[in-house]
């Protein structure tokens, strides 16, 4: 039975590169696929493009593609990847330009056609997460990007692409598309890309199979993760899936690491809606067969939606922070006397805000007053006050009060920090899936 092997060279934007680095010189990999585009990290790109026309692409797509590209291109290794973000054809010519000047003959292509801010603007559509409508948003909204399926990215690759870039697609789709172009996978063929979304689906966060966010001492000890693997996709032809990774790289792959992940980010695990299929993870299987070899079987699907889901980015006001910290005996009690100072402060002077908090961090920051109620008081602490407000001028003053405790509230604060920025949210509407048209532009390097 033909098999691929797909290494994850990315979970997130800011993730480490010689992980990437190590599965394109060491994983026997034929893909490697970077998954680098949050929901919001698309809303931020399209601000990014608004000042910068040719800017809007992911930070670090230069340093990674210097760094993998050489190695690719002498191994015969595909890339995959979304770190166009909201401008693919901008990341494709810069790849391009890389891949030139190093030396490189590359068939680079972009897909285009995730960005429907202009079939949503101003339209009826209703908002999932809030009360609403797009046309309700007004000029608040930033960006309007669909979850683009595998299609585009495997016409790309049959079309002799050496690099993918794409902007709005779903996770598992990068995965999914080298399997579909490798093994001629029919686009309705609901259990295998059910399974293949499965595979997906494991990979797409990079580390967190491997150990990363596993790890609790004593509990769950992954050892080296410092110098943590990422994980290779074995994946049959059938859909069969074994994950691993390099040999001697640090973290581990076990049936544990890799039954935590299936449930990241599935609302309902025998309906998860994807752009290319609906897929039923409520049989998948995992069996360890080896150090750092786990068999994963089981997923299956049903047909696809008539509708792509759309996430949309958009001004949501400002919020103004303002930390200080205090340490020693009492430290509790001046955190908390703080707190009260500058929530009268803010009342006494007017400050404007629709939402406030006051948190002493090592206290009550995170699971609040009850849960922290009777243990043990801590040598420090520090005092946090967030709000959300209208406008930046009233989002500002809410720090400036927090740090003038320097000179004017407990004794022995230090370490004043303040902030202010305006806050871009994101919201979701499903848009009918023939308004969303994806097409290919390919750079020659």
């Amino acid at each position: 039975m033909r098999s691929i092997r797909i290494g994850s060279g990315a979970g997130y934007s800011g993730d480490r590169i010689e992980p990437a680095v190590e599965l394109a010189e060491k994983g026997d990999i034929d893909y490697l696929v970077f998954e680098c585009l949050g929901e919001r990290t698309v809303a931020l790109a399209q601000q990014a493009r608004m000042k910068n026309p040719d800017g809007g692409f992911d930070p670090l797509l230069e340093e990674r593609m210097r760094a993998v590209l050489p190695i690719c291109a002498a191994k015969g290794i595909k890339v995959v990847t979304n770190m166009g973000a909201a401008n693919p054809e901008a990341a494709a010519r810069r790849t391009a330009e890389i891949a030139r000047a190093l030396g490189l003959s590359l068939k680079i292509a972009a897909v285009v056609g995730d960005d429907v801010l202009e079939a949503c603007k101003d339209s009826a559509l209703p908002l999932l997460e809030i009360d609403g409508t797009m046309r309700q948003l007004g000029n608040r909204v930033l960006s309007a990007n669909a979850y683009l399926g595998a299609a585009p990215m495997v016409e790309a690759l049959s079309a002799g692409a050496d690099v993918v870039i794409t902007g709005r697609a779903s996770d598992p789709a990068l995965f999914m598309a080298p399997m579909i172009h490798a093994f001629g996978w029919a686009l309705d063929d609901w259990n295998l890309l059910g399974q293949g979304t499965v595979a997906g689906h494991l990979l797409e966060c990079a580390g967190q199979v491997t150990g990363g966010y596993f790890a609790d001492p004593g509990f769950k000890d992954v050892p080296g993760l410092a110098r943590l693997g990422f994980p290779i996709g074995e994946v049959g032809e059938d859909g069969s899936l074994v994950i691993t990774k390099v040999a001697g790289s640090g973290g581990a792959v076990t049936a544990a690491t890799c039954k935590e992940q299936p449930l990241y980010e599935v609302h309902d695990p025998q309906r998860y809606i994807q752009p290319d299929v609906v897929a039923d993870f409520s049989g998948v299987s995992v069996e360890q067969i080896g150090p750092d070899r786990v068999r994963i079987g089981g997923g299956r699907g049903t047909a696809r939606t008539d509708t792509l889901k759309v996430s949309v980015g958009y001004v949501d006001g400002f919020i103004g922070e303002g930390q200080i910290s205090y340490a020693g005996p009492g430290a509790v009690a001046r955190g908390r006397l703080a707190l009260e100072i500058v929530r009268e402060r803010l009342k006494l002077t007017g400050v404007a805000s629709s939402e406030l908090r006051f948190d002493l961090i090592g206290i009550d920051s995170l699971h609040g007053e009850a849960l922290s109620a009777g243990r043990a008081e801590p040598y420090e602490v520090r005092v946090r006050v967030t709000g959300r407000t209208e406008t930046m001028r009233e989002a500002v003053r809410i720090g400036n009060e927090v740090e003038t405790l320097y000179t004017n509230g407990p004794a022995g604060g230090g370490g004043a920090t303040k902030s202010a920025r305006e806050v871009v949210a994101v919201a979701s509407v499903l848009l009918p899936r023939e308004q969303a048209t994806p097409s290919i532009r390919f750079v020659e390097s």
